[in-house]
């Protein structure tokens, strides 16, 4: 998410009524209901990484370099070396 400048999306006279309220103080502004993102959508992406974080293990497990799995993968190898030690942390708890 980030920030916008209000005078370049917002009337003056909004403005004025917000400072009302909050003057010079950072605000979020939810979306409206109608406009957010449906659960479904978002949990079928997470477990879309969460296949391919396995899958990226399970080619390192089988001696996959971490630099041939960023490449790839299309990660960077620091992203690929966070996936390793979260599945190997995840793997530890587990046993």
């Amino acid at each position: 998410m980030g920030y916008r400048r209000a005078e370049e999306i917002l009337p003056v006279e909004i403005i004025e009524l917000i400072q009302q309220y909050v003057d010079g103080t950072n605000i979020y502004i939810p979306r409206k209901q109608e406009n957010r993102r449906k659960r479904t959508a978002e949990t079928a992406y997470r477990q879309e990484l969460q296949n391919r974080n396995e899958l990226i293990y399970k080619d390192y497990l089988s001696g996959a370099t971490v630099y041939w799995l960023a490449n790839t993968y299309y990660l960077s190898e620091k992203s690929i070396q966070r996936i390793i030690r979260q599945k190997k942390t995840m793997k530890c708890e587990l046993t």
